[in-house]
């Protein structure tokens, strides 16, 4: 079990954390500078704080990041808590591009596009560093150039970890622990849920914990509704990091993370009952496992979201706002 499934599994992980994190910091170097600004001057309302939270979610890979930046420009006094509110439906619709990407089956372009990423820092290297080309080595899209190399390689460590964790799924289903786990989960699928938010909290990426269910699903190792289950655990796993960050800081800062545990945990809730309706309207859209996997995370955020925006509105928020 160690060396089929334990050390493949944390090996794929951590190359996949990897990929992510270089995205993370890459997309936050391209976008850093003028992040902070416009989620100050463009959440005057929770219609417009869900737009900016989506774009900046989508472009930055992390619903985290966004939701810690969030927390922290309350704490400090540069915004607002009802100003967040939007910012957060927003977050949980924007990363779902992770989901759809990885469900998308790219696993095969890891490779070249790790090549192409390398190629494209040496290119930054010889035309910035070793100064070959002297009237090049100060252009400002040099250093985005390189961001963007880092970007793509990122991307191609976040491929290359996934189909290694991935690859796992026959040991996985063989083992007698994963056999329980199923026979519960046929008993009640509140199981899955739990599992799901269990695995997230713990390793603080429900885009991996998602993309192993792809991979189960994919090969029959788990059943849809049981893959769905699991992913509506993942979004209330995800918020553990959100309370991590909140702790020590403002009131208001702790109302953001906790608004983020009522969003996804609400909306968990609220759809458990309607599994088989959500994996119906995914077989639909697509015919492969993963791809109706990624495209459940899909709709259930964006219907979580749109069911919550007009909360936002409320008088109660408003009044916490003094600039409104």
């Amino acid at each position: 079990m160690v060396q089929t499934i334990l050390i493949p599994m944390l090996l794929g992980f951590a190359v996949f954390m990897c990929g992510m994190k270089l995205m993370e910091l890459a997309l936050h170097r391209l976008a850093g500078p003028y992040l902070t600004g416009i989620l100050k001057r463009s959440t005057a309302t929770p219609i417009h704080g869900l737009a900016i939270g989506t774009v900046t979610t989508a472009f930055l890979q992390s619903s985290t990041a966004v939701t810690v930046i969030a927390i922290g420009m309350v704490n400090a006094g540069l915004l607002t808590f009802p100003r967040t509110l939007g910012i957060i439906l927003g977050t949980n619709i924007g990363t779902c591009i992770t989901t759809e990407l990885i469900g998308l089956n790219l696993n095969k372009l890891a490779v070249p596009l790790l090549i192409v990423s390398i190629g494209l820092w040496l290119v930054t290297a010889l035309l910035g560093e070793l100064r070959l080309f002297p009237a090049v080595q100060n252009a400002r899209w040099l250093p985005s150039l390189r961001s963007s190399s880092v970007v793509l390689c990122g991307f191609a460590l976040l491929l290359t970890g996934m189909t290694m964790m991935q690859g796992v799924g026959p040991a996985v289903q063989d083992s007698p622990m994963f056999g329980w786990f199923l026979g519960k989960a046929n008993d009640s699928l509140w199981w899955g849920l739990a599992a799901g938010a269990l695995l997230t909290a713990a390793v603080h990426s429900s885009a991996a914990v998602i993309g192993i269910i792809m991979g189960f699903v994919s090969i029959g190792a788990m059943p849809i509704e049981l893959g769905i289950a699991v992913v509506l655990g993942a979004n209330i796993g995800t918020c553990a990091t959100a309370l991590l960050a909140s702790i020590g800081g403002t009131k208001s800062g702790q109302y953001v993370a906790w608004s983020h545990v009522v969003l996804n945990a609400g909306g968990a809730l609220l759809f458990m009952p309607f599994i088989g309706e959500l994996a119906t309207i995914s077989e639909w859209i697509s015919s492969s496992a993963a791809g109706q996997i990624a495209h459940t995370q899909t709709i259930f955020n964006i219907l979580s979201s749109l069911l919550a925006l007009p909360f936002c509105y409320l008088r109660t928020f408003r009044r916490l706002d003094p600039v409104s």
